[in-house]
């Protein structure tokens, strides 16, 4: 049972003194603590075994990392939600990090941009390349950092097993199989020319090399194309055979390290500066089949092993493939508790280690160094890239004469089509580099039919209610888009805003109190730096009216059907996320849709699989 308790009153913030007094009335019993900032956002999601004893840690003078000194200087509002064990505590910290992505929680700076292979559980499943883990019962394999690398190995898991490419959810019959078929690159089940009993097996060969046990494919295709030739099944026979082939081929040019016996994955920290890397080794039926490496945010000055616990509860709980071990390059204090979690999210026992000896400690000394040496590598580009950035912004402070370097630029763009649909795009670069958390889209409120100087006026007015304003605000346009801003500023509490429009087709700057633009050669640093803004914003605004346009194509397919209005299109694009997983999805899966029913949910089934079949 879960009970959930705010410590104060969201309507007024209290100061530390008052918070540390009210944390000796939590109840001594395990749950998660949730810090909340002033305006209410999450910034810090944390569990324990005895709440009110983890909490006053954090009210001690000394001792705090610089990490948790600054949270604790933001934090307004404390939360907590107790459980009744310690593992249960674990699952809700994972979820709530996934859903909050707290600032100062230890963070994959960028686990959402590697993709995985998917395979699918169906009557004949499909394998795709995905960047989303569903947990609807399919098998994942990665990520991968690189795309390429994803596409390749898809071509080659074609050739040896070919399975369908179809994106039929349900496997449409057909009169005579698509080009794939014809070119023995599917062994056609849309026109019945493999059972699914015997297109599982072959699925199974292709999980078995996934999972880098190609010694247990290389048996059973011999065996498969014994039993062929057995039943005089000679085409069948020596489609084995070219498989076994390929195989043979393949295993010549790996160059793997051998490991110990078991399914196990490396994790090991490495630091240099500000940054930390964790680098893994999945290694698979003794043979290191990958390497991954992630870098990590509000992670300096934290001991190597809550960094492990921090990566292992993040890294795992999104559906990728668990180990039976797990070895370390720390200690791990809750490693106990880590072990009883994954063994329920994998259904079998897991190990975490931590090596002293043997295979399993020389490969963790090759993560190590791998793991230092990304650190490094990243640290140094990065004081590059941060040299450069501050040549340009130097470079745009004495070009415009401005008293204060502009550090923090923000650009604004207007896009429409035909007049209709109008946008607004803001972009942010800190140092003279892009800042994705300072990205804003708007979409403009009023009927400005194509008035791009009305439209300017909403957004620049929209922006300066939210403070933290910039060193300096561009607006792509010309004298006539720069009034527009100036008159919204004249109006407002940040007059003295420095503002400037750069038009595209000279790339003439406009300034305010001068008639005649400025005109930089082209190769000036600082010019460049307002291109890049400028087109950023450009690049971000048509982004968002091609998003626009797609949901109301996706709106208008839906709304063929009986029963479905705007509210119950909201719903399911909401819940699904795009129409081609709506198309996907089964009659109890849309039933289950809030503000759907089951009537409905089988009209719009029909409807999709009919569509489906006529396109």
């Amino acid at each position: 049972m879960l009970i959930r308790k705010r410590v104060k009153d969201m309507a007024s913030t209290k100061s530390i003194e008052e918070l540390k007094k009210e944390v000796d009335l939590i109840p001594d019993r395990p749950g998660v603590y949730i810090f909340r900032n002033r305006s209410g956002r999450v910034i810090y999601v944390g569990k324990a075994v005895s709440l009110p004893n983890r909490l006053r840690s954090y009210f001690q003078p000394r001792g705090l990392i610089e990490r948790i000194r600054k949270m604790m200087e933001e934090a307004a509002d404390l939360e907590y939600i107790i459980t009744d064990t310690e593992a249960e505590a674990l699952v809700l910290e994972c979820n709530l990090i996934k859903e909050y992505r707290p600032k100062y929680n230890i963070m994959l700076k960028d686990d959402k941009s590697y993709p995985y292979i998917r395979v699918t559980v169906e009557e004949f499943p499909r394998v795709m390349m995905t960047r989303n883990l569903v947990r609807d019962g399919s098998r994942y394999f990665g990520p991968y950092p690189d795309v390429g690398a994803v596409k390749e190995t898809l071509t080659l898991l074609r050739k040896l097993f070919p399975f369908r490419s179809c994106s039929d959810h349900r496997l449409a019959p057909r009169s005579r199989t698509c080009l794939n078929g014809q070119i023995k690159q599917c062994l056609g089940p849309c026109v019945g020319n493999v059972s699914p009993e015997k297109y599982r097996e072959m699925i199974e060969q292709l999980v078995l090399f996934l999972e880098g046990k190609t010694r247990e494919v290389e048996k059973n295709l011999h065996r498969q194309m014994k039993d062929a030739a057995e039943r005089m099944d000679f085409e069948e026979a020596a489609r084995l055979r070219n498989q076994l082939e390929a195989l043979n081929r393949l295993k010549e040019q790996q160059r793997v390290a051998q490991a110990t016996g078991k399914d196990q994955d490396v994790l090991a920290v490495g630091t240099y500066g500000d940054e930390v890397c964790v680098f893994l080794l999945r290694a698979r039926g003794g043979k290191v089949v990958a390497q991954e490496h992630y870098f990590l945010s509000s992670a300096e000055e934290t001991p190597a092993g809550e960094i492990l616990a921090s990566f292992i509860k993040s890294y795992y709980q999104s559906g990728r493939e668990i180990p039976a071990a797990i070895l370390v390059s720390s200690p791990v204090e809750e490693a106990e508790l880590l072990e009883h979690w994954l063994a329920d999210l994998k259904g079998s026992k897991v190990e975490i280690r931590f090596p002293k000896r043997g295979r399993g400690k020389e490969l963790m000394e090759m993560a190590l160094e791998n793991a230092g040496l990304m650190a490094e590598q990243r640290y140094r580009r990065s004081l590059k890239t941060q040299e450069k950035g501050r040549t340009l912004v130097m470079a745009l402070q004495e070009a415009l004469g401005l008293e204060k370097a502009p550090r923090k630029l923000e650009c604004i763009d207007i896009s429409h089509l035909g007049g209709q649909e109008t946008v607004g795009s803001l972009v942010c670069f800190t140092d003279g580099q892009p800042d994705k958390k300072g990205y804003r889209h708007y979409r403009i409120k009023a009927k400005v039919c194509g008035d791009d100087y009305a439209a300017i006026r909403e957004v620049v007015r929209r922006r300066i209610n939210n403070k933290d304003l910039p060193d300096l605000l561009v607006i792509d346009g010309g004298k006539g888009q720069l009034n527009s801003a100036l008159e919204v500023l004249q109006q407002s509490d940040a007059p003295s805003l420095n503002v400037v429009a750069l038009a595209e087709k000279e790339e003439e700057i406009y300034l305010p109190g001068r008639s005649a633009p400025l005109l930089l050669p082209r190769s000036h640093p600082g010019l460049h730096l307002l291109q890049q803004a400028r087109d950023e914003a450009h690049r971000f605004a048509l982004s968002y009216q091609e998003k626009l346009r797609q949901r109301r194509l996706k709106a208008s397919v839906l709304t063929q059907v009986s029963g479905i209005g705007r509210k119950r299109q909201e719903a399911l694009l909401r819940h699904f996320g795009s129409l081609a997983r709506i198309r996907r999805a089964s009659v109890e899966e849309l039933a289950s849709v809030p503000g759907m029913n089951r009537k409905t949910a089988e009209s719009l089934y029909e409807f999709l699989k009919r569509d489906s079949e006529q396109s």
